[in-house]
């Protein structure tokens, strides 16, 4: 059974279609037309909703998550708070965010505005007094196509300035003893998680009996790769086994060395803790997707999808990190490096999974970046994803590891790079000339709608030069430093 409140009602969903996604439900089953569909894909908005759970950092109060429910599937509610844009106003009374868009006329012909609404709501619960970049990052999932982004963020910014104040505060106390109680209810000895068609495990235990029980299933986290099977594919599945209720792979720890996140923890969970290790690679992990994709999708999801063009696997290809696999018994090591073998192909049984994902810390010889080059900044897969990682002692080239992402048919690394320009001078119009060269002929990239092999090539060869570049004005700003003191 799948328990969940839509607004203060509660849910019990006995049976449902492994594939069907929240935004069919809300529609057809609930007849809730404000959340609508235009993409399908989770790139436009249209759909999306808001999901309150409790905070693991903040006890006693709710954290509010937008989604986009074109992808999510019905695994993902169980156990918290749906809010759709119709349960907003109240008393015949528009919710705040909702009278700050009329106000600041931020809609035209409305078919996005349900989406901007709920991004809106969600923000005001979520950060008092935002500045414009953080509405700018709240926004970044919703597209318009007619109105124009200056009156929706005049809006948004009026709307967030005081302390939210509204039903949803209001109720917060109910609403996570409603919560708290049907979390309750997974205690009882008759409680089977789930449907006949989606099966929840909350243990790894309970996910190898499922797997071998289930062969066929194909496993799931957050759905966001996974759901375009069914919404552009028009692909159907009878049974999928979720992994969002497995408490052991959402575990994040950082030691002296390395720092492990859990394959099922959602990239924007995971957000904080990279960026406080490895706050070079900013730009990458906040232009992955828009934020409603972030909240649901996973470091593991990622990694085990094996896309050539994911964002993340060039990150931890750079990082040297290395997978924990588990198939229920044991647990093994593999480097990331190891990893992939095919398009779409990867070293895991058929009865394994990834568990986390252990990133070794940097030492302060190495200088790190990361480039995405897509056509949109934000919402976007990228045409060539390049990592770099340069270890660098008195200005000479120690080790150069490096991930690339859309120039194979697999995230790659390139030997040739560091076995070329170990031992030299990065600051050498050699180092940046052979870098180039080699990286120009290592791939044999393909033509496609994002960019064509050519383009990939002059790119990729073109990120070494600005990795040189920035670097060299690091180099000549030590020098000064060296020589004024």
């Amino acid at each position: 059974m799948i328990r969940f409140l839509i607004n203060q009602d509660t849910v019990e969903l006995e049976e449902a279609r492994a594939d069907l996604t929240l935004l069919q439900y809300i529609r057809e089953h609930r007849k809730k037309t404000g959340t609508k569909e235009g993409c399908a894909a989770g790139d436009c908005g249209a759909c999306t909703v808001v999901l309150a759970e409790p905070d693991a950092k903040k006890p006693n109060t709710l954290h509010y998550r937008t989604v986009n429910s074109c992808i999510t599937l019905m695994s993902a509610v169980h156990g918290k708070q749906l809010i759709l844009v119709e349960h907003l106003s109240s008393n015949g009374n528009l919710h705040p965010v909702q009278a700050a868009l009329v106000e600041y006329h931020g809609s035209q012909c409305g078919f996005c505005t349900p989406g901007f609404i709920m991004s809106m709501f969600a923000l005001y619960h979520n950060n008092t007094k935002p500045n414009r970049d953080d509405v700018l990052h709240a926004l970044s999932g919703n597209l318009c196509r007619c109105t124009g982004y200056r009156p929706i963020i005049e809006a948004t910014l009026a709307a967030c300035a005081q302390a939210p104040n509204d039903q949803f505060t209001q109720n917060a106390i109910t609403t996570l003893k409603k919560l708290k109680a049907l979390s309750g209810l997974e205690d009882a000895s008759d409680m089977q998680l789930g449907t006949g068609h989606i099966l929840m495990p909350t243990t790894r235990e309970a996910l190898r009996d499922a797997i071998e029980q289930n062969p066929d299933a194909q496993l799931v986290a957050g759905s966001t790769d996974l759901s375009l099977q069914f919404t552009q594919q028009l692909k159907n599945v009878n049974k999928l086994i979720s992994l969002c209720h497995i408490d052991a792979l959402k575990q994040c720890t950082t030691t002296e060395h390395s720092l492990t996140i859990g394959a099922a923890v959602p990239l924007n969970d995971a957000a904080p803790l990279m960026l406080k290790r490895f706050p070079q690679v900013a730009e990458l992990i906040t232009r992955f997707a828009s934020l409603p994709i972030r909240n649901q999708a996973t470091l593991g999801g990622n990694v085990a999808n094996a896309s050539p063009i994911g964002d993340t696997p060039p990150l931890l290809l750079a990082l040297n990190a290395v997978l924990h696999i588990d198939n229920g018994i044991a647990v093994r090591k593999l480097p990331i490096s190891e990893f992939f073998v095919g398009y779409r192909k990867t070293k895991l049984a058929f009865n394994e999974w990834i568990s986390a994902i252990e990133i070794p810390l940097l030492s302060s010889f190495q200088k790190i970046a990361a480039y995405k080059i897509s056509k949109r900044f934000e919402d976007d897969i990228s045409a060539v994803c390049a990592v770099f990682n340069v270890t660098v002692e008195n200005n000479v080239i120690v080790n150069i590891s490096a991930g690339f992402g859309g120039v194979a048919a697999t995230p790659v690394q390139c030997d040739a790079l560091n076995n070329a320009l170990v031992g030299k001078p990065l600051s050498s119009q050699e180092c940046l000339t052979l870098g180039k060269q080699i990286l120009h002929d290592a791939f044999a990239p393909i033509d496609d709608v994002r960019a064509s092999a050519a383009y990939r090539k002059t790119v990729l060869a073109n990120l070494w030069h600005r990795f040189w570049l920035e670097n060299q004005t690091e180099n000549k700003i030590e020098t000064r430093v060296v020589q004024h003191a």
